[in-house]
């Protein structure tokens, strides 16, 4: 199958959609909470339904889940089951840092096909950068083509993470604790710019004990085609195991061996 015409609709796709969270962004937003406890704001909203009418209008066949309006089906009545092709929707990872005039927010779109995501698009709209790969197509920061790094230290290694309190939650504190003990340094840089971070080489592991399907279906084509790994904890690739490790290829035995260790 040819993804190059999907990709180049989500890559631009996500731009658009970023330049709608600007128009929001630094200007006092107020926001609501979601039964979760996570916050949601108008810019959350907005930039979904634009995303979900660019696709309906372009690909109708295609079923969508989103983060603030769920699963429906596609625009000429096709369930999720129905159709092999299914849009995944973050319009806003990272609504924590957007309200506070954090840079590091991002917006991300995936396309499974056939229950297998084969290609993601990810922008952060005030860094004004975006990271993008499809199967078989390679993997993009902005113009040029991206990979993971080669450190196979954990000495010279960098550890990204979004809290710590999801560590404290699953009871593994442990190993945030022995990767900040291992790793040349740790630092928060969290949601989506973690894994952004892993990606182009600028830092080696991103851990997050809980993530949801939306927050991580674009970076399966990502770390494929960037020579680098992301899945469960247990080693298993993929987007939808309910927590999330990337890293590197030359890292990832030494780093599943620590996380299985008491």
């Amino acid at each position: 199958m040819n993804l190059q015409p999907y990709l180049t609709f989500a890559r631009q796709l996500a731009y658009n959609a970023g330049r709608i969270t600007l128009d929001y962004y630094n200007k006092g937003i107020q926001h609501e909470l979601k039964k979760d406890e996570t916050p949601v704001t108008a810019a959350d909203r907005a930039t979904e339904e634009f995303i979900r009418r660019e696709i309906e209008k372009t690909y109708p066949s295609h079923a969508i889940i989103g983060e603030e309006f769920g699963e429906s089906e596609s625009a000429i009545g096709l369930s999720a089951t129905q159709s092999a092709f299914r849009w995944i929707i973050d319009p806003i990872d990272g609504t924590k840092s957007f309200l506070r005039g954090v840079p590091f927010y991002s917006v991300l779109i995936a396309l499974e096909i056939e229950g297998v995501s084969r290609l993601g698009a990810v922008c952060f709209p005030a860094l004004n950068e975006i990271l993008y790969a499809a199967d078989g197509l390679g993997c993009w920061w902005n113009d040029r083509q991206t990979r993971v790094s080669e450190v196979s230290e954990f000495k010279q290694a960098v550890f990204t993470y979004t809290s710590w309190s999801g560590f404290r939650t699953k009871k593994r504190l442990d190993v945030f604790e022995n990767l900040h003990k291992e790793c040349f340094f740790g630092r928060g840089w969290g949601d989506a710019y973690g894994y952004h971070m892993v990606a182009t080489g600028r830092a080696e592991v991103m851990l997050d004990p809980t993530a949801a399907l939306w927050d991580v279906a674009p970076y399966p084509p990502i770390f494929r085609e960037a020579g680098g790994f992301i899945g469960s904890w247990a080693g298993e690739e993929g987007h939808t195991h309910g927590e999330a490790l990337a890293c590197n290829a030359a890292l990832k035995d030494r780093i599943l061996e620590l996380i299985r260790a008491k």
